[in-house]
């Protein structure tokens, strides 16, 4: 029953889609773009025919009142619930607090009824009043002796600036934390993380917050004012519910009733989905976890660990001599039998853990049970009798505060999500997925594969669609591959590229996003540029990624180079970006064990795994990282590859045209004459 309003009229009856975004744009003084109004027409007509819809829309579309009005004026119209995801947090709040009260207040009065919309996130999202009032014992030890307040302005000062990495500054610092989450719970209408600001570290946030295996449900004294339940209560009572893609992976992992009843589905960032189900359905094991679980049975569930802490031992021990690689036949004998001793144990936890009928709830027993709970699961799926289903490996990090903790873990990761999406998320609703980058090589085949959809050619049930982009790619940038360079090796960087990222950046007087592939890479080209340059160069890790993209903004001779995190999060329109460095085609490492086996099955099916994964990959990384280039219809500038393959490999078209259609050269003249052109 997706049904939120049996009186609802027919959408028949409704203004068109293009109608209703003609209002809501003019609402912000503007008039709807060509693109726009393509997408806003196509997804009506998806949502009333039950045809699945990918919308490849390129930035400056608009694509977020593309999809919000037609999916306002369906759930509305067809009394059908819309849920609506985005991956980034950035974009769910610009969903949430501009976007979509914008349509409502603009469309509502020429609906039926004013539509109501909700927010959805995770349980742990929440503050539990329940916690906060002591109903809970305290998680960190460190609170049984709280510190002082501060003098004055340090408090405040922690707060705005917590420790990168969600580190808390020492138990001074978190007793200050968490005095304040007591303070706003009774403030906040929401209980929502995010609400708090300035934030606070993860460890205060823990504090506070519960699980949804840890909540005591219906039986908790306190559950008519529980933020969790009253934001679920509101989202199953919502025309249109927003949430992100971590609640898609839950809902996708075998849980579907984390999300209300829903007929259509829409996935902004929708590039992004698999990603983020594989990792939600990603699971560690460690001697600590072990550790961990058998700590809180004893402390709340008064019961003996003698085993499980015996097993925990012998877990950690061997997990220092087993190799840190991939086990595509399964855990080595030994590593197996470990495992599975920690699972029996975990069994026989559950069991004595197990209150007695009609017992009065108790939140320290809830949180032991919670915690065995998840160690038995994921000991269990590691031990199972046919693991071709999932990729293990055994992962130990260097242990360096910038890189790793040094402690070596078990990982399982679902080999493949097509069928976990095509099952649990689109299964006998409508989806409509859009980014500004779904069609990879130009098609948008690659995208439905990975969704459990078949080839355009072969499956019906979907239609591809490009609205394009505002911007003229052409004649706002350059490609520039320098074809010259040597193909990348192993080291991060070489003399040679150095030579080229310091010319580039003296063309353009600073004004560089520098894209690379590792973390050595970016720190390596990050130094030997401040000791050639007289130009600021940040680099991630210098300070909190907001504050240097702020920086970065603001000062048009600065350069930022960095990660993963810049390829896809970094949105700096004008002058303080005209260059855009990419130091290699992005692959996936070579010990990627979830890419590797994913290739390797391909392999074994008859397909091509590096075009299917690797070069998949890559080209959706590329088209990313480029896009950042031209954000405004006043930009101008350059992209520069540094990793000749673009256009001397056989796979280099492919991912050519997974970019945006500058205007390309190989010729590094023309490449510094076009930035120093600009800079005047």
């Amino acid at each position: 029953m997706t049904s939120t309003d049996s009186s609802d009229a027919p959408a028949d009856d409704l203004p068109g889609a293009v109608e209703l975004l003609e209002a809501a744009v003019g609402a912000l003084g503007g008039s709807p773009r060509e693109g726009q109004s393509t997408m806003a027409a196509e997804v009506a007509a998806a949502v009333e025919s039950g045809r699945h819809l990918l919308v490849q829309a390129g930035t400056g579309t608009g694509k977020s009142l593309g999809y919000l009005v037609p999916a306002v004026r369906h759930a509305v119209g067809a009394g059908e619930r819309v849920v609506v995801s985005t991956a980034t947090l950035a974009l769910q709040r610009q969903v949430v607090t501009r976007d979509l009260p914008l349509v409502v207040e603009a469309v509502g009065p020429r609906l039926p009824r004013q539509p109501h919309v909700a927010l959805l996130k995770g349980w742990h999202n929440y503050l539990c009043r329940h916690k906060v009032a002591g109903g809970y014992p305290d998680a960190d030890a460190t609170l049984f002796d709280l510190a002082p307040d501060p003098g004055p302005g340090e408090g405040s000062a922690a707060e705005q600036h917590p420790a990168p990495g969600g580190g808390d500054g020492g138990a001074a610092r978190l007793a200050d934390h968490v005095r304040r989450l007591h303070a706003w719970a009774q403030e906040s209408d929401t209980g929502d993380r995010d609400d708090l600001v300035p934030g606070v570290p993860d460890r205060a946030w823990r504090q506070v917050s519960v699980t949804s295996l840890e909540c005591l449900g219906q039986r908790c004294p306190l559950v008519d004012d529980c933020f969790a339940e009253l934001a679920r209560r509101s989202a199953r009572e919502a025309d249109v519910v927003v949430t992100n893609h971590a609640m898609l992976g839950i809902a996708a992992s075998g849980n579907p009733n984390v999300l209300p009843e829903h007929g259509v589905l829409v996935v902004d960032e929708a590039h992004e989905l698999t990603d983020r189900i594989t990792s939600s359905a990603t699971v560690d094991l460690s001697g600590g976890t072990v550790e961990h679980a058998a700590r809180l049975a004893r402390r709340h569930g008064g019961v003996g660990t003698e085993g499980l802490d015996a097993a925990a031992q012998t877990l950690a021990q061997l997990l220092t001599q087993v190799p840190a690689e991939r086990f595509p036949l399964g855990l080595p004998d030994e590593l197996r039998s470990t495992v599975g001793v920690v699972r029996d144990e975990a069994r026989a936890l559950l069991t004595a853990l197990k209150p007695e009928a009609n017992a009065e709830p108790d939140p320290g027993v809830k949180m032991a049970q919670s915690a065995v709970q998840q160690l038995f699961e994921v000991t269990e799926r590691m031990t199972a009798q046919d693991t071709s289903a999932d990729v293990l490996w055994c992962s130990r990090p260097p242990a360096d505060a910038a890189w790793g903790d040094g402690i070596a873990r078990l990982h399982a990761a679902p080999l493949a999500v097509a069928g976990l999406v095509r099952e649990q998320l689109l299964g006998e609703r409508t989806a409509v997925l859009t980014s500004a980058t779904l069609a990879l090589g130009g098609s948008f085949d690659p995208v439905a594969r990975s969704l459990g959809l078949g080839t355009a050619a072969q499956d019906t049930s979907w239609r591809g669609i490009d609205v394009g982009s505002p911007f003229d790619y052409p004649r706002q940038g350059i490609c520039y591959v320098a074809k010259h360079l040597p193909a990348p090796g192993r080291e991060p960087t070489t003399q040679a590229q150095l030579d080229e990222i310091a010319g580039l950046i003296e063309a353009a007087g600073g004004r560089t996003l520098g894209l690379f592939s590792s973390r050595r890479a970016a720190t390596a080209a990050a130094e030997a540029m401040r000791e050639r340059l007289d130009l600021p160069v940040l680099c991630q890790g210098d300070d909190q990624l907001p504050s240097l993209v702020r920086t970065f903004a603001d000062d048009p001779a600065t350069s930022l180079f960095g990660t993963l995190s810049l390829w896809q999060g970094v949105d700096v329109p004008g002058d303080s970006c005209r260059l855009v460095i990419i130091d290699r085609i992005p692959f996936p490492r070579p010990d990627d064990p979830v890419k590797a086996a994913r290739a390797r099955a391909v392999e074994e099916a008859g397909g091509n795994g590096f075009m299917q994964v690797a070069a998949q990959h890559a080209a959706l990384l590329l088209a990313q990282g480029a896009g950042r280039l031209v954000r405004s219809t006043a930009d101008r500038g350059v992209v520069a590859v540094l990793d000749p393959r673009l256009v001397t490999a056989r796979y280099g078209t492919f991912l050519v045209r997974s970019m945006p259609d500058f205007w390309r050269t190989t010729d590094p003249g023309v490449a510094r004459a076009a930035l120093r052109r600009l800079g005047v």
